[in-house]
């Protein structure tokens, strides 16, 4: 049985963000503890001036075609490479007809690279960023400054080296809602990221008169030690030691190297799985503006991401099983407008990558800086992660839930509290889902034939495609129905008390402290 309750009227539209109301703005003062939205001036000026139509740099075609022809180029020769190696034929004929195939190839990439860069142009006025591109076939994109979720700025190694940058736009819409302006020059990149952050904050600015960049406080900086300690302690390495253990068992089972080359691909793949996470985690640091969360890592690619306040729908904190004696977690983010896929899954959405406790409570203080409990957001969360049946207030699952999941049974529950609702789970591996109320998209409730019988149910919160996935399993069947009209109501309400998207508009109320009211709070489940 499935049953479906929309937590909100409506398509879901992403709410604004948290801080308090912007009344009169406060003097500049470096030396805030906390950088608030409020602190900014927000001023409506003069409408944001539109330069008009403008174009990528002219490099784009080169730093777009080459992976093209690498891959051309491989092709080529991997097909023809026994033919180039047989001393009885003249292989300067082959040689020159591949190199003839790769010289023809190479100038028609060009020329398409060229003519789809003149046909790419984009525009930036105060409500959207428009985009134009499609030599054949023209496409037109539109996104709605007021609907932005994200916006990185992507360095690639030979971006970096020519002084370039990538311009990625995350809106709210799903896959191939953004926009991507690959390539401009670094300082442009970064004056119309500025400029595209206080557009869409609600700060207009005169003819002329450029957006300063935003003033930051560093949160958390990840130490290169710790992030390959981390990596040595993961699933991860065990992976890539059975791997290696297993090429080499089939050469010296065998005696040739067929073995090693049926087993190289598995190898090469766990590997590569560790060097893409070590690049991802290198120089990580996590930093708070008026303008958002800021998220800096990289090793060949340098990536900065930029998340307004109140962008993030939900929050996943997980600990491997290695990680408990070090108090290492890490930090999962669920933000509207990034493609679902596997770097989408992990990477673009890590908030922490590997953090100690305190680390963990400065990185909750800027994501969720208000749990609506009179208790510390960290102490909520500690229950949560290392609790179990009724520690921290949570709300545990009946004994009958043993039949079902006997090792996990302890520690699955959940709270609900003024701001937010939170689910716990997990023995070898804990993790603690946290969603605001305004960001439950919808509910379900879901109840399966072995749970039929044993009178249970679960209920599932749905958020934006990403990495968390709350849900409660194994709950009493009438729990799990009075949760979900209870949730239902919290989602509306909290919704309706959200003020606009624009967080620096003078006389809003942001929603991250606006209070919804919770019907009903239940501290206990009755035993079954």
């Amino acid at each position: 049985m499935s049953t479906e309750r929309p937590g909100t009227e409506g398509p879901a539209v992403e709410g604004p963000a948290a801080g308090e109301p912007a009344a009169e703005p406060p003097a500049a003062e470096p030396a805030l503890e906390r950088v608030d939205p409020g602190s900014v001036d927000p001023a409506t000026r003069q409408v944001l001036a539109d330069p008009g139509w403008q174009r990528l740099h002219p490099v784009t075609p080169l730093l777009r075609g080459w992976k093209t022809l690498a891959v051309i180029f491989a092709v080529l020769v991997h097909q023809n490479f026994e033919h180039l190696l047989e001393p009885e034929r003249p292989s300067w004929q082959l040689l020159a007809a591949v190199g003839g195939g790769i010289v023809l190839l190479t100038l028609l990439s060009v020329v398409w690279g060229v003519l789809a860069w003149r046909r790419t142009r984009y525009r930036i006025d105060a409500e959207a960023v428009h985009m134009e591109s499609g030599v054949l076939f023209r496409q037109q994109r539109r996104a709605q400054l007021d609907r932005l979720q994200a916006v990185d700025v992507v360095r690639p190694l030979l971006g970096r080296l020519a002084g370039l940058a990538e311009l990625r736009l995350e809106v709210a819409g799903g896959a191939g809602g953004g926009v991507r302006l690959a390539y401009l020059k670094e300082e442009e990149a970064q004056r119309v990221r500025n400029a595209l952050l206080a557009a869409a904050a609600g700060v207009r600015y005169a003819e002329g008169e450029e957006a300063p960049e935003a003033p930051e406080r560093p949160v958390v900086e990840v130490p290169v030690q710790r992030l390959l300690l981390s990596m040595l302690f993961s699933g991860l390495t065990v992976w890539v030691l059975v791997a290696v253990a297993g090429a080499v068992a089939a050469v010296f089972a065998d005696g040739g190297v067929i073995s090693l080359a049926a087993a190289a691909p598995l190898v090469l793949g766990a590997l590569g799985a560790a060097w893409q996470r070590f690049t991802h985690g290198f120089g990580f640091s996590v930093a708070e503006s008026p303008d958002g969360l800021r998220v800096r890592r990289g090793l060949l690619e340098l990536r900065s991401q930029t998340v307004p306040p109140g962008r993030v729908q939900a929050l996943r904190i997980s600990q491997p099983l290695l990680w408990r004696r070090p108090d290492w977690w890490r930090v999962h983010v669920n933000v509207a407008g990034y493609a679902v896929g596997v770097e989408a899954q992990g990477e673009e959405r890590l908030v922490l990558p590997v953090g100690t406790r305190e680390e963990l409570a400065r990185v909750l203080a800027v994501v969720l800086p208000d749990l609506g409990t009179d208790e510390a957001p960290i102490d909520v969360v500690s229950a949560g992660l290392t609790g179990r049946d009724r520690d921290g207030g949570f709300t545990p699952v009946p004994p009958a839930a043993r039949w079902l999941d006997p090792l996990a049974r302890r520690r699955l529950g959940f709270r609900v509290t003024e701001r937010a609702f939170l689910s716990r789970g997990g023995v070898l591996r804990r993790y603690l889902d946290v969603v605001p109320h305004e960001r439950t998209q919808s509910l379900a409730l879901q109840q399966g034939p072995w749970q039929r019988r044993l009178g249970l149910a679960s209920v599932s919160l749905h958020s934006t495609p990403g990495p968390v996935a709350p849900q409660v399993r194994h709950l009493a069947a009438e729990v799990a129905a009075e949760l979900l009209q209870e949730q239902s109501v919290r989602a509306r309400t909290a919704r309706a008390a959200a003020g606009p998207e624009r967080w620096m508009e003078r006389g809003t109320v942001p929603p991250a402290r606006a209070a919804a009211p919770v019907p009903g709070e239940r501290t206990a489940a009755p035993e079954a």
